[in-house]
């Protein structure tokens, strides 16, 4: 009998996990659904850029770059510099030169009609995850953090402004504090046709250990996605991205306090939430150095167990994956 299973992905630490569950499934009767962030899609020189979904095509395709983490391996910046020389922005946003292919070819096809999901199942013939990936939507929800304007110099009090995301975590390194975030679209975004049904098929539902703000909190935010999740009878676990008090990698912690939520791995679940008491998850992994707040957390109505979380390898990131099926209950074999 066939197992499916439903992933919701974003971001270097969402891609890296979905390798983890792939190689732990690898050659068994299983069918792999990611569902990608999109908040973070951005237009760069009038191309189309969707980071989260090629993160996760490139990785689990072979073609991301091993040193950078983003982007393709042995890339070049020519065109880059091209831009910069003629003055033109953004020059903090890099599109490495093999990247700028899938741009132009998505590009092109939205351009002709195509939808987001369309397009993505298009490209991804070529990198063969080994999964299916859809976008969470195909419509524009692009995330904007709120912070005080930085044109305003000294101003006691300075305008507040809302930034695309990718300016302040690339332009300025999340060193803005951020007063919250806006998804601009949000209202009028559906989820990419196949999303629901992935959720309300799914034998087990997985939060991959990205971002809970701005990867996983995004595709909660489409409409239709978080009613999906409490609707479906598979049990929802979750990872936590948060060990020992501390993202472990990324700017987590800066989005966490921007909507008043503890970074630990105890606040990252309480802000989930218990299915039972109308939040989403069944069960929690934490990592081995926070096995202390497992009683905290089961007391709110939350299975929870501490185990090592550290992607540090495929092998490593596999073992993850099984003890979140484990934990997800006697559904899954």
């Amino acid at each position: 009998m066939t197992q499916r299973i439903t992933i919701l992905a974003g971001g270097m630490g969402g891609a890296r996990f979905c390798l983890g569950v792939r190689h732990l499934l690898m050659g068994s009767d299983t069918e792999i659904t990611v569902v990608g962030n999109t908040g973070d899609d951005i237009w760069v020189h009038g191309l189309r850029v969707c980071p989260d979904l090629d993160s996760i095509m490139y990785t689990l395709g072979g073609g991301i770059s091993s040193e950078r983490g983003w982007g393709r391996e042995a890339e070049t910046f020519h065109a880059k510099e091209e831009l910069a020389a003629y003055g033109v922005e953004p020059t903090w946003f890099g599109l490495g030169d093999r990247d700028i292919a899938t741009h132009l070819v998505r590009t092109t096809s939205l351009n002709a009609g195509y939808s987001l999901s369309d397009v993505t199942e298009a490209l991804c013939h070529r990198w063969q995850p080994g999964v299916r990936l859809i976008p969470m939507s195909d419509d524009r929800a692009e995330t904007h953090v709120i912070v005080d304007d930085p044109d305003a110099g000294d101003a006691e009090q300075p305008l507040r402004v809302a930034i695309h995301f990718q300016e302040w975590w690339i332009r300025h390194r999340a060193s803005l504090p951020a007063h919250g975030f806006s998804i601009v679209g949000i209202e009028d975004a559906r989820p990419a046709p196949g999303v629901i049904d992935a959720i309300a098929g799914a034998d087990t539902v997985i939060l991959s250990p990205s971002n809970p703000v701005v990867s996983i909190g995004t595709i909660l935010a489409v409409p239709g996605i978080r009613d999906a999740l409490h609707a479906t009878t598979a049990p929802i676990v979750g990872l936590s991205p948060i060990i020992g008090g501390a993202p472990v990698r990324g700017m987590a912690d800066a989005c966490l306090a921007a909507i008043g939520v503890p970074t630990t791995a105890a606040g990252v679940a309480e802000h989930y939430g218990a299915r039972s008491a109308g939040g989403i998850l069944d069960a929690w992994l934490v990592d081995t150095v926070d096995a202390s707040a497992t009683a905290e957390i089961e007391g709110l109505g939350i299975a929870c167990a501490a185990v090592p979380l550290l992607m540090t390898s495929p092998d490593a990131t596999a073992r993850m994956a099984a003890e979140a099926l484990r934990l997800a209950g006697p559904r899954v074999r």
